[in-house]
């Protein structure tokens, strides 16, 4: 409760939104990367404290929302077989994939599990020696430490009815890919701060030098959004663009060494495709060779599942910053929490779920 309370001071935030509009002199369009920022944004209504120039543009920092629709399909397939316990966090099960969800499947019989540790999981497998037992390995950097310890687990406790459909995808190569891309718009960033606690922000200094584009590395509270796109709009006045950490109390530049150690033992780069997107060059990641018994994608022959998204969904333009979600004309209409037609209206990072939770429908 203590952060609760020091980053929702009203009176605060007050002064903060005073001094970024008195920094203000033309228009700038900065773009928050993580899905849980978009949230925070909306519901405290903090894009209606800035001035009229600063435009947010909300980015595909959901992993919910970029994990491909081939992906879920391959996941939908293995959760269907008889000999399998599928196991997911909860996020995944509303997740539309071409004809069904997670959800459908265990409604339809499939042993479809919620845990909330990729560890839970091994237990299971553990427990259950005659059946395949698989988990749903998505995220970010954020998650991905979790993930490789399990494999890890697995592997030193010989279990061979383990096994994890993998779609891992990362936090530079994207922000790249939208500042290499010919519609790009974004003049600043603010980073997720939870990847950076993992990861830290020694790879975003080269990125901003190159690209002559501010990074703050931002929290999620309405205080440190506030702090972050100050420092943005400071820098792009300046004409600055350098990375800076707007919070320290859970990121250092170097992140956490441990968990970057785990991850560079078990998963090796790939190219990734993101859903709306597309496929991104060394942006995800997939289990190295002394680990690759454990895909799931290969033990489960899915690798052959090919999909096409919705003609009328726009989530991919809503993940690029193209289109804020109530320009989509499904959006409220054919497209709900109820009946959705993409993952940016599902997960709870999503920014179509945002505006539609929180009444932004203009």
């Amino acid at each position: 409760m203590k952060y609760l309370a020091e980053f929702r001071n009203g009176e605060i935030a007050q002064r903060l939104a005073a001094e970024i509009r008195r920094l203000t002199t033309r228009p700038w369009a900065i773009m928050e990367v993580c899905g849980g920022q978009t949230h925070s944004i909306i519901r405290n209504g903090i894009d209606q404290l800035l001035p009229p120039e600063i435009e947010l543009i909300h980015g595909p920092g959901c992993p919910v929302c970029v994990t491909p629709l081939e992906v879920i399909d391959k996941a939908l397939a293995i959760a269907s077989r008889p000999d399998v316990i599928f196991c997911s966090f909860g996020d995944m099960l509303r997740v539309p994939g071409s004809h069904k969800d997670l959800f459908r499947v265990k409604g339809e019989g499939g042993d479809v599990r919620v845990v909330y540790s990729p560890l839970d999981a091994v237990a299971i497998a553990r427990d259950n020696p005659h059946k395949q037992v698989v988990f749903f390995g998505i995220g970010f950097e954020t998650t991905a430490p979790a993930n490789a310890m399990a494999v890890v687990v697995a592997k030193r406790q010989g279990l061979k009815n383990f096994s994890m459909l993998v779609s891992h995808v990362l936090v530079p190569p994207a922000l790249e890919a939208i500042l290499n891309s010919p519609a790009n718009r974004v003049q600043a960033f603010l980073a997720a701060g939870h990847v950076c606690t993992v990861m830290g922000y020694w790879q975003y200094p080269p990125l901003a030098e190159k690209y002559h584009t501010p990074i703050v590395v931002t929290g999620f509270e309405p205080l440190d959004l506030l702090e972050g796109i100050r420092r943005a709009v400071r820098q792009l006045e300046a004409g600055e663009a350098c990375v800076e950490n707007a919070y320290p109390r859970a990121v250092t530049f170097e992140g956490n060494r441990p968990a970057q150690r785990m991850l560079a033992e078990v998963f090796e780069l790939t190219d990734r495709a993101w859903r709306g997107i597309g496929v991104i060059p060394n942006s995800g990641w997939r289990l190295r060779d002394a680990y690759r018994e454990f895909d799931a994608e290969a033990r489960f022959d899915v690798a052959g599942i090919h999909t096409q998204e919705s003609p009328i969904c726009r989530s991919g333009d809503v993940l690029q910053g193209k289109i804020k979600p109530y320009e989509c004309p499904a959006f409220g209409k054919q497209c709900t929490p109820r009946t959705p037609l993409g993952a940016t209206m599902v997960s709870s990072e999503g920014a179509c779920a945002a505006y539609y939770n929180y009444g932004r429908f203009a």
